[in-house]
């Protein structure tokens, strides 16, 4: 009688079962790894073999996973952790290897950050590849669940796994067409303008970082879109305003006027946020310092 070698089951093996649970789609799957749709069949029959269940039943136009395949996410997950740790305290040499980083970031930090970061290390003949994915008002499920490795977000996750260092901090400016209007110069025109928002896909507002204002007052938006980078066909030629950090000058709304605002708000941190897993990674260590740096030069 054949027996199943569960040796069959390596890391690249188990990663890939966690990103098709996480996507539900062998498509989608592909596409994040960067392999063929046909490999994520083949390691998805191998898994099927090895473990003795479907794992992942069509519904629809995805697929829905297996109450086995359920319980497997746990501990999937942390056989891949411990594999993770074996290497923490290795040589490295960013010369000497690709690293490759999933980040969920908005339209400033990526913009201003990550362009410099790649063309540095590219000089450097450091293999660097990025991968982005929108942060929102993030969850630390998106690094417990490694769908990302690294956070840049003014709105860190908690957790007692959950890793943080503020690495920007800017003040919050009005934008706006200086050759359609002046900026609102009291808190009540402030209130009574016409506002452009950015909602994320979760339905919560960029305005969760205005702190210690009654944001009751201020009138419902005019606009609402989903990322930064159309504040500034909106706001051009209209008498519409945006709020937004400092720093949004220098990358998506360079097109757009900025004042300060009318009235007290605390200033806006950026955090670095990372899980556990990766705190003692060398090559991760590496990235982090490095974004450290690049954000420092961008508060002289």
């Amino acid at each position: 009688m054949s027996k199943i070698d569960f040796t069959d089951l390596d890391g690249k093996v188990l990663r890939t079962f966690l990103i098709i649970l996480q996507e539900s789609s062998v498509s989608k799957a592909a596409d994040r790894l960067g392999v063929t749709q046909s490999a994520i069949s083949h390691t998805l029959a191998k898994l099927r073999r090895v473990l003795g269940d479907p794992l992942f039943v069509r519904s629809g136009h995805g697929l829905m996973p297996t109450e086995r395949a359920l319980s497997l996410k746990e501990p999937v997950q942390i056989v891949l952790d411990g594999m993770r740790g074996l290497t923490d305290d290795r040589p490295f040499d960013p010369l000497a290897e690709e690293i490759n980083i999933q980040i969920a970031a908005n339209d400033m930090p990526r913009e201003l950050i990550f362009p410099s970061l790649l063309q540095t290390t590219r000089r450097e003949g450091v293999r660097l590849r990025l991968s982005f994915i929108p942060s929102g008002v993030p969850h630390a499920d998106l690094l417990r669940n490694d769908r990302c490795q690294l956070m840049l977000t003014p709105l860190p996750p908690d957790g007692p796994d959950i890793f943080q260092k503020r690495v920007l901090i800017s003040p919050l400016m009005i934008y706006y067409d200086a050759d359609q209007r002046s900026p609102p110069d009291s808190w009540r025109a402030y209130c009574q303008a016409d506002h452009v928002e950015v909602r994320f896909a979760d339905g919560r507002s960029s305005r969760a970082v205005m702190r210690g204002v009654d944001q009751s007052q201020i009138r419902p938006p005019t606009v609402i879109l989903p990322h930064f980078n159309a504040i500034p066909s909106f706001v051009k030629g209209s008498d519409l305003i945006s709020t937004d950090t400092a720093l949004m000058k220098r990358g998506p709304l360079a097109a757009l006027e900025c004042a300060p605002l009318p009235f007290e708000c605390e200033p806006v941190a950026i955090y670095m946020v990372w899980h556990q897993r990766s705190a003692n990674d060398p090559a991760h260590r590496w990235l982090r310092n490095r974004i450290e740096a690049i954000a420092g030069t961008l508060q002289e």
